[in-house]
């Protein structure tokens, strides 16, 4: 009860510095595992071993996707069940995320070894890279149900009231990749196997820190009937998640389009089919840590805007509101000048094989990065609708953007060639903005009328004055009530 009077009486911009800041880092560091592996294998092994962690990246995202359908819903509905004092059943919620999640995970083991390197190329790998996407995979593949485990539990922690502790089972295992890396590569020589052993061993520390807290929670206590199957709340749950999950899927077919799209334009080029699938992995881990930095100010919020809707406090909603899109909007903005002003620097850093490999990555990051303001503030909007349990919305919202680009990534190629791939992604950004801008104007004037009407319900009607005594209780500012 504390905790829920803190959600509905602190200052909004303390409380989502205290809730975003934590979920950014959390976020952030999640993308490490695969960044800190494309880093690492660039410069130790070059843009072909590039080229293979990215044909195994839709897989990677597959469970991530997975895993927030499940972490993301659950999250959602336990916030909002708090602002409404409706805990009973939040420890059943939590035990069926995480069931569905580790489920979910077992299927995406299985479908990954049965196709094997069929599966590989369909989605991009080609003779140069294929070997190599192989031994990453396989490896990656293992721990793929509890790392989505680990990912569910980061978002219900968060919901919980204890972002940091998220952040800190995400640093520990970030930093044991980092370290595996770098011994694996450099040291031992284990190439592109390497960086997959050092992934999945950070993953599984992560996963071990996340499933320990569930012994001390805050607002639930898990036993063993939180895990058994209750489709009610799972219908729920898995509603408040769909827009997560969308999200990532769109990311998936976005991620496979483009490389078979690459492979097949880029072999008509001057860069053959490896260099611009190479620049594309770079570009889009790139793309994704802004990206993370905007999902974790409005993740971070969650259970702040989660509450306040769930008690009616509508306008602290829309001041939450403002201060996200306003923050996801300085962040990008920041990061846009500097893809803009000095692209080569963050190319360098993935390593740079060769004069055209440069030439054709650092002017293609400056094209399909342009916008990504956009992007962020069009993402983050969705997320807000999900906060507050409009899912109806915030699932066509969430995908609006990236069904713009698969569309367009097909046409604009045709009469710009390789290139063209980059420059769908700003106007996809420019069409999708648009209709994003529309639907949250409407949203915005339906708290505002909810917010008038539970003011004008609060007022009590006035009496013709009579004679008598008057007893008043009062109490006095800062007591809280005492």
């Amino acid at each position: 009860m504390e905790n829920n009077q803190y959600f509905g009486t602190e200052k909004v911009g303390k409380l989502l510095a205290q809730f975003a800041i934590p979920c950014i880092f959390s976020l952030i560091i999640s993308c490490l595992y695969n960044i800190v592996d494309q880093i690492f294998v660039g410069n130790g092994i070059g843009y072909l071993g590039n080229a293979a962690t990215g044909v195994i990246f839709p897989i990677t995202v597959v469970g991530w996707g997975m895993s927030l359908f499940f972490g993301d819903g659950a999250a959602a509905s336990l916030s909002v069940s708090l602002g409404r004092n409706e805990t009973e059943t939040i420890h059943r919620s939590v035990g069926n995320a995480a069931l569905c999640s580790f489920l979910s995970g077992v299927v995406i083991i299985a479908v990954s070894y049965l196709c094997g390197d069929s599966l590989l190329r369909l989605i991009g790998a080609t003779d140069a890279n294929l070997n190599m996407a192989h031994d990453y995979g396989f490896i990656i593949y293992a721990m793929m149900p509890l790392a989505m485990v680990q990912n569910t539990l980061a978002s219900i922690i968060r919901a919980d009231g204890s972002p940091r502790y998220a952040m800190g089972a995400m640093l520990v295992g970030a930093v044991i990749n980092i370290i595996g890396d770098s011994v694996a590569i450099f040291v031992l020589d284990m190439g592109i196997k390497g960086a997959a052993y050092a992934t999945i061993l950070g993953q599984f520390v992560s996963f071990l820190i996340c499933a320990a807290y569930l012994l001390k929670s805050k607002t639930f206590h898990i036993s063993a009937g939180s895990f058994r199957l209750d489709f009610v709340l799972l219908k729920r749950t898995m509603a408040l998640g769909t827009s997560s999950l969308l999200t990532q899927l769109s990311i998936v077919v976005i991620t496979v389009v483009n490389n078979i799209l690459l492979v097949r334009y880029g072999a008509e080029s001057v860069y053959g089919a490896d260099i611009p699938l190479a620049a594309f992995v770079v570009i889009m881990k790139l793309f994704q840590i802004v990206l993370n930095i905007a999902i974790g100010i409005a993740a971070g919020a969650q259970p702040i805007v989660g509450y306040n809707y769930g008690a009616g406090k509508y306008e602290r909603v829309k001041s939450l509101l403002k201060l996200v899109v306003s923050w996801t909007f300085i962040v990008c903005l920041v990061c846009t000048v500097l893809f803009e002003a000095i692209p080569q620097v963050f190319i360098r850093m993935f390593g740079a094989d060769g004069e055209l490999y440069t030439l054709f990555a650092v002017g293609c990051l400056r094209i399909y990065l342009s916008l990504i303001i956009f992007t962020c503030v069009q993402k983050v909007c969705a997320i807000f609708l999900q906060s507050i349990g409009h899912a109806k919305a915030a699932a066509p919202l969430s995908v609006l953007r990236d069904v713009f680009l698969i569309v367009l990534s097909l046409i604009v190629p045709i009469f710009l060639g390789v290139t063209g791939i980059f420059w769908a992604a700003p106007a996809a950004d420019i069409l999708a903005i648009a209709i994003t801008a529309g639907v949250m104007a409407r949203l915005w004037k339906e708290l505002s009328a909810a917010e008038g009407s539970r003011i004008s319900e609060s007022v009590l009607p006035a009496y013709p004055t009579k004679s008598g005594v008057v007893i008043t209780v009062s109490r006095e500012h800062g007591s809280a009530g005492k």
